[in-house]
């Protein structure tokens, strides 16, 4: 997925992108960045929710820009708020009926993707019952349920425990992503090396680096908390 020479700013509230670019691969990609360096606002974009004043995103294998779909571009949001009255497995479907599947086929991938993130055994529960982490996995499979080209989870364990975290990130390393392109926004350094192909870390509304987990952990010397301070070395500590 490529973005090229976006410009985007929130009316009176100041600029947020100035000739924007950046490219993403196949495979999983980690975004870190401060709060306030533009990481949502460019998954908005990306996803097809903002327009941006100038420039465009153009999708993988796509001759040209396009105006992103449903079925293309999946935004898993930083909260995740459960449908009244609706089973987990039917609002499951619900995405994936509302980004153009039939009913039939929207149950059917309803059923697979909530096997792919350790919810099988909920999926007759109400959504309203479940825990925070619960419904960050319930987020995960309304974005996977169309099989989109492109997949993107906006802070996905902000607000977790620990322990939540923990079972969010191994959901996470067990979804395959193949030719997908998948985006995952954070300001957490954790397991870097373990879970992502590729790192890009912004500020500022710019990307200031990009490269493999290798090569972003050898920013900093050899040592403990390595990762972090290859981090804080680019961003600053008072912006981290």
């Amino acid at each position: 997925m490529t973005i090229e020479g976006v410009y985007f700013s929130y009316g009176r509230h100041g600029e947020v992108f100035h000739g924007f670019d950046c490219e993403l691969h196949s495979g999983k990609t980690v975004l870190l960045g401060p709060n306030g360096a533009g990481k949502s606002t460019l998954f908005r974009i990306m996803a097809g929710i903002l327009k941006p004043s100038a420039g465009r995103v153009i999708l993988p294998d796509s001759p040209g820009p396009v105006s992103p779909s449903r079925s293309q571009v999946a935004l898993m949001p930083q909260d995740v708020p459960p449908i009244p009255g609706l089973r987990v497995d039917e609002q499951v479907a619900y995405s994936g009926w509302l980004a153009g599947l039939s009913r039939r086929d929207a149950q059917s991938r309803a059923v697979e993707v909530l096997a792919a993130v350790n919810l099988s055994d909920k999926a007759s529960s109400r959504a309203s019952r479940l825990s925070g982490g619960q419904l960050r996995r319930v987020g995960l499979a309304q974005a996977l349920v169309v099989n989109p080209q492109v997949l993107l989870l906006d802070e996905p364990t902000a607000g977790l425990d620990p322990a939540q975290r923990h079972s969010f990130r191994e959901v996470l390393k067990s979804v395959p992503s193949g030719d997908q392109v998948v985006v995952v926004s954070t300001h957490l350094v954790d397991d870097i090396e373990d879970l992502y192909d590729r790192v890009v870390v912004m500020n500022e509304g710019c990307v200031i680096f990009a490269g493999t987990p290798d090569e972003f952990i050898n920013l900093s010397e050899p040592g403990p908390n390595r990762a972090e301070r290859s981090y804080l070395g680019l961003v600053g500590s008072e912006r981290a």
